[in-house]
């Protein structure tokens, strides 16, 4: 398949970070197709060649397993070009049409790394030189708007220039392994089905942990905040993936439909609940790892002052018949002990125990990162005679050990199937739109509250208020447990 790739925004952090080091697994995997380009457009003067070292010299900062050998590289670098755009010249893009249409490709992928401001202004433009045809597809990456107005002002525009399923919104949780084996889980097994309800289930915890402070990207997250950052789409997303009702088949719009129904099924938040069931907070100094980091706020003079929430922990349901009373909890930070993301499905205690009690219930954890994979939380007899005991013993799948081919990361997934048109792992824009509809009267409550964000020291699980919201249902945070 003859494709051509465009990055727009091909010399930022994203791009070299994320994007190439994925395009080239794709390549070492064989799974890219070889008639193909993938050309990078900025504002910077540069040949293919030199965009080429410049890509050569980033692998150093990739992991040793993932850097490509000499040989590799140069066979990889024939694919990547280099073209200089001002993204506010309409004669750039006419340029860029040549550039594509002289080839002719199958398939052309626009990927927009850029800054999100850009996204509106990009795709008129696109549109206004016919590079939106029915052979081109869209990528958006995250955030997509500040808010609910922003975030359909975006889609209108993206709708006037290109079709839905022309409109590829990248969420790469949902490029994850472990996220793919959960929907495989779910609806390739009968084991699980008839236990995943209200009837067997206590509570369902969603964390999704950093030990990284804010870094580099100070200036972005203190407009945007965890909220925002991660709990409207990576979070929501997660959610979706959990709670959603058997689709009727595995297309796309089957598997998104079901997603919707749950986003519209979210108990929605009143001024009350926000204030009872939402806790929000922003690290302080603290120790990481043996190392003293600084708070928030001393991480650069621009965030000095600065209320905006680096620790989100929150309390919702899903309201109904399958999972009606049952608490679905998330819960994101930066600084905090581990870097980790998780999903805990705590089930029921049995309903007459003839052991003595041990406190303990069962409960599946679907693991995230830093590894991928399941654990299964059982009990098992102890002891012998009047002496017995029930001990928690676990069933540890490894999905790197359990499968010998190399896996798939979650940027290398959405890349190929970019090219390829698969919708499943990309979000339409009614998600989208009713997960900012589910958290704006969160925002709303916090933009009037004079109190602001609860601190907690980094190296710890957030504020104290966390734990005395899952406390109040008589629960812990699976590290509490």
């Amino acid at each position: 398949m003859a494709f051509d790739l465009v990055l727009f925004g091909g010399t930022g952090d994203l791009a070299w970070r994320k994007l190439m080091p994925a395009l080239f697994q794709a390549f070492r995997h064989g799974k890219l197709p070889h008639d193909g380009r993938i050309l990078a457009v900025a504002r910077d003067a540069r040949s293919d060649e030199q965009y080429r070292e410049l890509i050569r010299g980033r692998f150093a900062d990739v992991e040793e397993a993932k850097r490509p050998t000499r040989s590799e590289f140069e066979r990889f670098a024939q694919l990547l070009h280099y073209r200089r755009m001002d993204l506010s010249r309409v004669e750039d893009y006419q340029g860029l049409k040549t550039w594509i249409d002289e080839r002719g490709a199958e398939t052309v992928v626009l990927f927009l790394a850029t800054s999100p401001h850009l996204f509106m202004p990009v795709c008129e433009q696109l549109g206004a030189v016919g590079l939106n045809g029915p052979h081109v597809r869209v990528v958006l990456e995250k955030p997509l708007g500040h808010d609910l107005a922003s975030a359909q002002q975006i889609n209108k525009v993206l709708r006037s220039v290109f079709d839905e399923r022309q409109a590829l919104r990248i969420d790469h949780y949902l490029g994850k392994p472990a996220v793919q084996n959960l929907s495989a889980l779910r609806f390739g097994n009968a084991l699980f089905e008839p236990i995943w309800r209200r009837e067997s289930i206590a509570n369902i915890q969603i964390t999704l942990a950093e030990s990284l402070g804010v870094g580099s990207r100070g200036d972005f997250y203190n407009r945007t905040g965890a909220l925002r950052d991660m709990v409207q789409n990576h979070a929501l997303q997660l959610l979706t993936m959990i709670a959603m009702e058997a689709p009727a088949s595995s297309d796309a719009d089957a598997i998104r439909d079901e997603k919707l129904k749950v986003l519209r099924s979210l108990r929605p938040f009143t001024e009350t609940d926000v204030a009872r069931d939402v806790v929000r907070g922003q690290y302080r100094a603290g120790v990481i790892a043996g190392q003293p980091v600084p708070g928030y706020q001393q991480e650069s003079e621009p965030l000095s002052g600065s209320t905006t929430e680096t620790f989100v922990a929150l309390r919702t349901e899903v309201q109904n018949w399958r999972w009606a009373g049952v608490p679905f909890y998330i819960r994101t930070g930066k600084r905090l002990a581990t870097q980790e993301a998780h999903i805990v499905i705590n089930f029921r205690h049995v309903p007459h125990s003839i052991f003595p009690s041990t406190g303990a219930a069962n409960k599946l954890v679907i693991k995230l990162q830093p590894e991928d994979g399941l654990e299964l939380h059982l009990m098992a007899a102890k002891g012998t005679g009047q002496h017995e005991l029930l001990a928690p013993v676990s069933l540890d799948l490894d999905f790197d050990k359990a499968f010998a081919t190399e896996r798939v990361g979650a940027y290398e997934r959405l890349l190929l199937d970019a090219l390829a048109g698969r919708l499943n792992l990309f979000v339409r824009s009614d998600e989208q739109e009713q997960a900012w509809r589910w958290v704006e009267p969160i925002l709303n409550h916090w933009s009037r509250e004079p109190e602001g964000p609860k601190p907690y020291a980094a190296g710890g699980w957030g504020p104290a208020a966390s734990s005395a919201l899952i406390a109040r249902d008589g629960f812990a945070w699976s590290e509490e447990s």
